[in-house]
C-alpha cells in the first residue's frame, strides 16, 4: 500500500490552488443568479477530473436543473465499485458587509485555512475526491462512479431521479462527501440525518382591520389567536409537546453546552431550549421552528385589531420516523386546537425523509480503519439535524450499497454563514482517508469473494441483501 500521508502532502499545494480557483467561481444555482457561472464551475471540474484519470465523463441534464457531472472508472476484476458524491453549487453570499474579505475572493487566513463562500460546503470535498484519485494516479483498486451535483442547495429534479436509472448509480459503497467532523481533528462519520417537513398555519377572523379602541376586547384578534396556537407546540422547558413525534437517546459524540452556545452565536446568559442531551435534541428527536410570520410590521402598525395572520413552520423529525407521519402529527395537533373557539387552517408543504445508515458493514469498517490512519484518532459517530434529500434516492437506487457520510467540513467552519472557511489540514486528512479506503475496501472485498468460493457464509452486504449489519451504536439498523 502506498504511503498516502506522504502522497497527500505532495499533492496539497496543487489541490489548494485548484480549490482557490474553484471557489472564485460564484456557482449559485438559485433563481436570479447567472447560470453561466454554474456551468463554468461544471466545466472546470470536468477538466480536473480528466486530469485525475477519469476519462469516461458525461453530464446528466434534467429539466430546470443544473447539470450533474457523471464519471466512471471501471472496476478491476473482482473489485467493488465506490460512488463519490459532492456538489459544486454554493449558497448565496448573503450580506457581504459581514464578510471580512469578499466571498468569492478566496483568502488564506491564519491557522492554515481558506475563507470564501462554498470553500467548505462543498468544494473542499470535491477537491478531496480528486486528490484521492490523484493519489492513485487515476487507477484506484476499485471501480469509481462520480456524481457531482450542481443544484443541491436549492433543490432540483435530481433529488428523486436516481431510482429511475439505478444502473447509473450501481455501487457497493457510496462516499457522500457533504459532511465533516464534529470539530477539527476529530474524525467523524455521520450516521443519521433528520427528516424535514414544512407547513403553514393561518387564521382569518375579520373582513378587515378594525379600530382597537372601538372593537378590541371582543373582536377576535387573528394574531393573538395564532400566537396562542404556536405556544402549544412546546412545553415550559422548550421541549416539543406534539404527540406522535419520536425521540430516542443518542449515544454518539456531541457538542458541549459551551461549544454549542458558541457555534449557535447565543447571546450571553441565554438558555438553551429543551431538556436532555444536546445530541438527542439536535439529531435524535424532533424540532419545531417558526421560520416566518405574516403580521403587521411594528414600525407601521395601526391601532387596529388584526384580521389575518399566518406562520410558516419547519419540522425536523427523528431520522427513522416516517417524515409524512411526523408532518401529519403536527397537522393534527394544530387542527384540533380551537384558540378562543377559532378554527385554524393548516396546509402541509414539502417533506423530505430522514436517513439512518447501517453501520458495521465491510465498507464502514474499512472507512473507520482508514480514518484512524489519517487522523491518528478513533472515528466517532454523529448525526445531522439537516437533511440531504439525495441520500435517500441513492439508497433506493442501490439498496445494498453502504453509505458513508464524511468530509473536510467541520462544526466550526461556518457553512452557509458569513466568513465560511475550511482547514487545509482537514482536506489533506480526507484525501489520505479516502485513498486508503479504496485499498482497504478492495482488500476486504476480495477476501470476501475468496471465502464465498470456499463455501464460507458471506459477510458482505452486497452478497446477501437480507443480511443485517451489526450496529455500532444504540440505533437499530435501518429497515
Amino acid at each position: 500500500m502506498t504511503d498516502f500521508a506522504a502522497k497527500a502532502r505532495e499533492l496539497m499545494p496543487q489541490l489548494t490552488e485548484d480549490l482557490i480557483e474553484l471557489t472564485k467561481i460564484p456557482s449559485i444555482a438559485f433563481p436570479n443568479h447567472p447560470k453561466e457561472e454554474v456551468r463554468r464551475a461544471h466545466d472546470h471540474l470536468v477538466e480536473l477530473l480528466r486530469g485525475a484519470g477519469v476519462t469516461d465523463i458525461d453530464s446528466l441534464d434534467l429539466p430546470d436543473t443544473s447539470p450533474v457531472i457523471m464519471g466512471h472508472i471501471p472496476a478491476p476484476p473482482d473489485a467493488p465499485t465506490v460512488l463519490l458524491y459532492g456538489h459544486y453549487d454554493v449558497q448565496p453570499s448573503g450580506d457581504e458587509s459581514l464578510w471580512e474579505s469578499p466571498p468569492f475572493e478566496p483568502t488564506r487566513i491564519d491557522g492554515g485555512a481558506i475563507r470564501g463562500r462554498g470553500v467548505a460546503d462543498c468544494k473542499s470535498n470535491l477537491i478531496a475526491h480528486i486528490g484521492a484519485l490523484r493519489a492513485w494516479d487515476g487507477r484506484p483498486p476499485v471501480g469509481v462512479r462520480i456524481v457531482f451535483e450542481g443544484q443541491e442547495e436549492y433543490g432540483s429534479a435530481f433529488d428523486d431521479f436516481p431510482p429511475q436509472k439505478p444502473e447509473l448509480f450501481a455501487a457497493d459503497a457510496m462516499v457522500i462527501a457533504d459532511m465533516g467532523n464534529v470539530r477539527p481533528g476529530e474524525p467523524t462519520l455521520t450516521v443519521a440525518l433528520r427528516g424535514a417537513a414544512d407547513l403553514v398555519v393561518e387564521v382569518r377572523t375579520l373582513k378587515k382591520a378594525i379600530h382597537s379602541g372601538e372593537f378590541g376586547g371582543a373582536a377576535p384578534d387573528a394574531l393573538l389567536t395564532l400566537m396562542h396556537a404556536l405556544s402549544t407546540l412546546h412545553d415550559s422547558n422548550g421541549d416539543v409537546a406534539v404527540n406522535g413525534l419520536r425521540r430516542d437517546p443518542w449515544n454518539g459524540t456531541s457538542y458541549s453546552d459551551k461549544e454549542f452556545a458558541e457555534l449557535a452565536g447565543m447571546l450571553p446568559g441565554m438558555p438553551q431550549l429543551g431538556s436532555g442531551p444536546i445530541g438527542e435534541r439536535l439529531w435524535h428527536g424532533p424540532s419545531i421552528t417558526v421560520i416566518g410570520l405574516d403580521a403587521p410590521a411594528v414600525d407601521t402598525a395601526a391601532s387596529a385589531v388584526v384580521p389575518y395572520a399566518r406562520a410558516a413552520i419547519s419540522l425536523r423529525v427523528h431520522p427513522e420516523q416516517d417524515v409524512k407521519e411526523g408532518q401529519r402529527a403536527l397537522v393534527t395537533h394544530l387542527e384540533k386546537l380551537r384558540p378562543f373557539g377559532i378554527e385554524l387552517t393548516v396546509t402541509p408543504g414539502d417533506a423530505g425523509a430522514g436517513f439512518a445508515a447501517p453501520t458495521g458493514g465491510p465498507a464502514y469498517t474499512a472507512m473507520q480503519k482508514s480514518m484512524r490512519k489519517a487522523w491518528g484518532n478513533t472515528p466517532v459517530e454523529m448525526a445531522s439535524g439537516g437533511s440531504i434529500p439525495l441520500v435517500n434516492a441513492l439508497s433506493k437506487a442501490a439498496p445494498n450499497a453502504e453509505i458513508l457520510m464524511l468530509g473536510a467540513e467541520d462544526g466550526h467552519c461556518g457553512l452557509h454563514a458569513p466568513n465560511e472557511r475550511v482547514l487545509l489540514d482537514e482536506i489533506e486528512k480526507v484525501v489520505i482517508a479516502e485513498a486508503t479506503f479504496f485499498a482497504e475496501f478492495a482488500a476486504g472485498f476480495t477476501a470476501s469473494l475468496f471465502l464465498d468460493t470456499m463455501g464460507v457464509p458471506p459477510c458482505r452486504a452486497t452478497t446477501d441483501p437480507t443480511a443485517t449489519p451489526t450496529p455500532q451504536s444504540s440505533r437499530p439498523p435501518r429497515p
